[in-house]
């Protein structure tokens, strides 16, 4: 195998399209394959059409993310972490802004800037990006690959193959899980796919009559009969079908772990509740204190006149429909039973999980191509030469906060000069 076969580059994704440009900015000749008719489609919608890029959180806090991804990863970020994206994409003319929270946007707010900044550096490096190309199945010759076969029936010889496919969600981007069929075609396992980052469904009617409402800097806990699984503080939202935000879809995972169906049903054993604390920085004596200051200086308001100055205005029926307290009942009135109960679903408001969206919905996908079948310092396959992996396709999940973001632009880079090295350096095998 001569240095005049190209690196083959299979999705043109975050992933794929940091590879793409890496491997021709070695050296190597590069194709770039995409089955869809513009480069990342995908990419263009993350972080609600900002990009969350990256996180500023330091590299040992930004693995816990990744829980048992963590030292798989480790070595990817080594070669290229945060401040090296960063620097990547200023030279592109992408600058970056941190926000409050650690998470790292362009200053634009654009991720359509970002897509058409790496498909510019792409093809600045020479890289051939053919649109409408999607890859039926890899060219293999024993334990090596010499190509792949495109849908049409046409063949394109390769010294490297990088699949970079993303997962299975949001299938009309073009994510449709090719990915995992071409890993099982090269003889990789691959554990078996999930909606991950994915927003909850909750049984009632209550989330339909709050949706649009908003909420900061709140607790809550993924509770199976009663027994806590998971905890976080952040942001979330009411939807017309339950909820959903940074805060929730972090605390998805457990969910769909536990039994939840992409349904409005309920499959797994027990009973799953999602508990809120609206106000997790006050003690209940505390909270006890400022909601009878609040009766008190209102004392001629009708009860549900001064859970408005509490509330956002679309919660207020639904908390005083839990509290039982008359809606008109005078603030001055309300007992210390009845400011206790108040206080108790402020601190620990109870929503039943039904369910979760579906795949098609959830940020990104769990499952994958098993990482211990892939080399941490190339991302080359362990059982085929001159195979690779990278980005949402490896069995690698993170927290919602430009965490997997990150995770896929270091793999794309390290696949991306690890193949090149191999396509320049000639064939070492027999």
């Amino acid at each position: 195998m001569t240095s005049a076969e190209p690196v083959i580059i299979v999705g043109g994704g975050p992933a794929g399209l940091i590879a793409a440009g890496q491997a021709a900015a070695a050296g190597a000749p590069v194709v770039l394959l995409e089955r869809m008719g513009r480069l990342g489609t995908k990419l263009r919608l993350t972080g609600n059409g900002r990009c969350n890029l990256t996180n500023h959180a330091g590299l040992e806090d930004f693995l816990a993310h990744f829980g048992k991804s963590g030292p798989f990863v480790r070595n990817a970020f080594a070669r290229f972490f945060a401040a090296d994206l960063l620097a990547f994409f200023e030279d592109l003319g992408v600058p970056a802004m941190v926000e409050e929270d650690g998470r790292v946007f362009p200053a634009s707010s654009d991720a359509r800037g970002v897509t058409e900044a790496l498909a510019r550096f792409a093809r600045r490096q020479g890289v051939e990006i053919r649109l409408h190309s999607r890859t039926a199945r890899l060219l293999l010759d024993g334990p090596r690959v010499r190509g792949v076969t495109l849908d049409d029936g046409q063949q394109i010889a390769a010294g490297a193959v990088i699949v970079a496919t993303g997962g299975a969600s949001y299938p009309q981007t073009g994510s449709s899980g090719d990915g995992y069929r071409l890993a099982e075609q090269a003889g990789h396992k691959v554990a078996p796919i999930r909606p991950a980052l994915v927003p909850l469904a909750i049984a009632g009617p209550e989330p339909g009559a709050m949706m649009g409402v908003s909420l900061r800097g709140v607790e809550a806990r993924l509770l199976l009969d009663g027994q806590e699984l998971a905890r976080g503080l952040g942001e979330m939202v009411f939807t017309h079908y339950g909820v959903s935000g940074p805060l929730i879809l972090t605390l998805s995972g457990p969910a769909v772990a536990s039994g939840t169906g992409p349904a409005v049903e309920w499959t797994g054993p027990g009973r799953l509740d999602l508990s809120i604390n609206f106000r997790p920085a006050l003690t209940a004596q505390e909270l006890d204190a400022e909601l009878r200051a609040e009766l008190e200086q209102h004392g001629r308001r009708t009860f549900r006149s001064v859970l408005k100055t509490l509330l956002p205005a679309k919660m207020v029926e639904v908390v005083v429909a839990r509290t039982g307290v008359p809606p008109g009942k005078p603030g001055s009135q309300v007992t210390t039973a009845e400011r206790a109960r108040l206080g108790t679903l402020l601190h620990d408001f109870r929503l039943t999980v039904a369910g979760h969206r579906p795949l098609a919905e959830a940020m990104i996908t769990a499952g994958g191509v098993d990482t211990r079948e892939v080399d941490p310092t190339t991302m080359a396959s362990r059982l085929i030469k001159g195979l690779y992996f990278a980005g949402e396709l490896l069995d690698v999940q993170a927290d919602t906060g430009g965490f997997n973001l990150q995770a896929a632009f270091s793999t794309g880079y390290v696949a991306g000069r690890a193949a090149a090295a191999l396509v320049m350096g000639g064939w070492q095998g027999t």
